[in-house]
């Protein structure tokens, strides 16, 4: 059962919520575009939907890496976007001293999975009020992300979110372990499985995370299955030639046909 229930969307069914955008603000008309399309398939198929959009990529293997096209210029365009199409926003925040800011044009506050144990980073997040999003390190046990909603909740916040996003198999692979699933969310919060970060292949020695967005779909079906409460996924209109993770978003007009299978799933196993 979906026990997903907060101010986000108190009209909400029994059916999964959806975290999707770009991985990061490009420009004006790529995530409005996104926008538009994303949540005209949501309302027709009755999925809550939270827009995603990075403003700024600080965790890039290469100097060379994009990352983004003004931190200010980036936070306006995704307020503006849930301001547009009447939804809720969420971006990743990477220092105590971003989230306050970032507080200001989103909703959820997402904490990247390599700074899930950083104690100031979730403070700061939780001191916004906002709802705070931590994302599983690849480093750690699902029954570990216990300490980390201690930290928000303890600090009198208790709109926690985790993501599951995989775990580090060797150098250049993740595995998920669906265990986790389960695990999390005896830490009484929704759970969010990452279907398109968690087949990232990274360390690659062209210093450009890989990746398997063929599996994309297995990897959601079975996260579904397992009783997660949201999914998250990054898509993009031409994924060969976006800025960024680019090697493992869905393209976007295969998200139709996917969420239509999954929310025939989860009907079939609430």
């Amino acid at each position: 059962m979906n026990h997903f229930n907060n101010t986000l969307f108190p009209h909400s069914n029994n059916n999964f919520f959806l975290i999707a955008g770009p991985c990061v603000v490009e420009d004006d008309e790529m995530v409005f575009s996104i926008a538009d399309k994303v949540s005209s398939i949501c309302k027709s198929l009755e999925i809550p939907y939270i827009f995603k959009a990075s403003y700024r990529k600080a965790n890039r293997t290469s100097a060379n890496s994009f990352t983004g096209i003004g931190d200010e210029k980036a936070l306006s365009l995704i307020k503006a976007v849930g301001k547009q199409f009447n939804l809720p926003t969420t971006t990743d925040v990477h220092a105590a001293t971003e989230t306050q800011t970032a507080a200001e044009f989103v909703d959820v506050l997402q904490i990247p999975a390599f700074l899930c144990r950083q104690t100031d980073l979730l403070l700061s997040a939780a001191a916004t009020g906002k709802i705070v999003n931590v994302k599983k390190g690849q480093f750690v046990s699902g029954p570990a992300m216990k300490f980390a909603v201690d930290k928000i909740v303890q600090a009198g916040n208790s709109n926690v979110w985790l993501t599951e996003r995989g775990n580090s198999f060797g150098y250049q692979d993740l595995i998920v372990d669906y265990r986790n699933i389960t695990w999390m969310k005896e830490h009484g919060v929704p759970v969010v499985m990452d279907c398109t970060h968690s087949l990232q292949q990274p360390n690659q020695t062209s210093g450009v995370t890989g990746g398997n967005p063929q599996l994309i779909e297995t990897i959601a079906k079975a996260a579904i299955a397992t009783g997660a409460d949201g999914l998250f996924i990054e898509t993009h209109p031409n994924p060969s030639k976006a800025k960024s993770d680019g090697a493992n978003m869905l393209h976007l007009d295969l998200l139709e046909p996917l969420l239509e299978k999954l929310v025939r799933l989860r009907k079939s196993v609430s």
